[in-house]
């Protein structure tokens, strides 16, 4: 069993991979909540092979109308019947063989026709419409097929993932090939923190392609907001198997922005967070406000309920009143 966290190969020893020093990330191992692009290459159903719904035939017919001749694909509808033409009607093949659906279109064009001669194939299963397309690893790492089930490919490489979906599709299929790719890639991520200076930290989630830098990851939040400052570092996690320590990578800002200094603008790998620290005037500034603030509003509380005591003091009967002698 795989472990399920991507975790670069860096050399023993070595440096850190940086903007021009890049490195090539392992084999992607596909995890719940990637999306793949699975396409049926080989789909040919065990013998014998019944008609489902929404099949597709290839039918041809020779001895038909001149005007209405039939050759051609015709999908198997949701009822189980194929249309032939206006001038032919349908015919219902669902649940038949193949030979048993040449035998049904030809017995039923014999009310039309004189002796027709019926050739019926397998243009399209069903089943691979099932098969091709996205497919979202679930939670508990299988991909859903449709009626050929369930398959766990969650911790395989493609290929692996690629030879888990044939072996489990031999039991519906004869010697079934699949292609697969990865359409998103969702589980490969890393994490950038922003310091709210007391206002609350900001969390962004990035997928990872493999090619990203601290650089990158700047743009991904449209650079450093007022309340950041330009103290800014990598915290990279250790490895699972405990082989190594986690590692803090300090990030020199101003050198890679003022200077094109690639240095410290450390290439990102899977599961990192660049976090980036907060004003400190400005954090000062906040908390402050945060303990100066309720005193402000509770002795303006109060210099508002002693005027208002004065003037109800000095007017009892009213502002009218005041008014009327002369009291403004």
């Amino acid at each position: 069993m795989r472990n399920n966290v991507l975790i670069a190969e860096l050399p023993v020893g070595g440096p850190s991979p940086r903007e021009l020093t890049k490195i090539s990330l392992p084999t992607y191992i596909v995890e719940a909540p990637d999306v793949l692009l699975i396409d049926a290459v080989k789909v040919v159903p065990k013998p014998p092979y019944r008609v489902e719904p929404l099949d597709v035939l290839q039918v041809f017919v020779l001895g038909t109308l001149p005007d209405q001749p039939i050759a051609g694909v015709y999908p198997v509808e949701a009822d189980g019947t194929i249309m032939l033409g206006p001038a032919y009607g349908s015919v219902k093949v669902s649940s038949l063989t193949l030979a048993e659906a040449r035998e049904a279109i030809s017995e039923h064009l014999k009310n039309q026709l004189t002796a027709p001669e019926v050739s019926v194939s397998l243009s399209e299963s069903a089943g691979k419409q099932q098969i091709a397309g996205e497919h979202l690893i679930g939670p508990d790492g299988t991909v859903n097929l449709g009626t050929y089930g369930s398959v766990y490919i969650a911790g395989m490489t493609l290929a692996e993932a690629r030879e888990a979906l044939e072996e489990h599709l031999t039991e519906f299929l004869d010697e079934p090939e699949v292609s697969v790719d990865v359409y998103a890639y969702n589980s490969k991520v890393y994490y950038i923190v922003t310091e709210g200076a007391g206002l609350g930290d900001q969390l962004q989630r990035v997928p990872i392609t493999g090619n990203e830098t601290v650089l990158d990851a700047i743009s991904q939040i449209n650079g450093l907001s007022r309340v950041s400052s330009k103290t800014i570092w990598v915290a990279r996690p250790a490895p699972a198997d405990g082989s190594c320590t986690g590692q803090i990578l300090p990030v020199n800002w101003r050198a890679i922005v003022d200077a094109a200094d690639t240095s410290t603008n450390w290439q990102l790998l899977p599961g990192d967070r660049v976090f980036v620290a907060e004003d400190k005037l400005i954090a000062l500034d906040t908390m402050v406000d945060k303990v100066i603030g309720p005193i402000e509003r509770i002795v303006g509380f109060n210099i508002l309920t002693f005027q208002m005591i004065q003037t109800a003091n000095r007017f009892p009967l009213g502002f009218q009143q005041g008014v009327g002698n002369g009291g403004f």
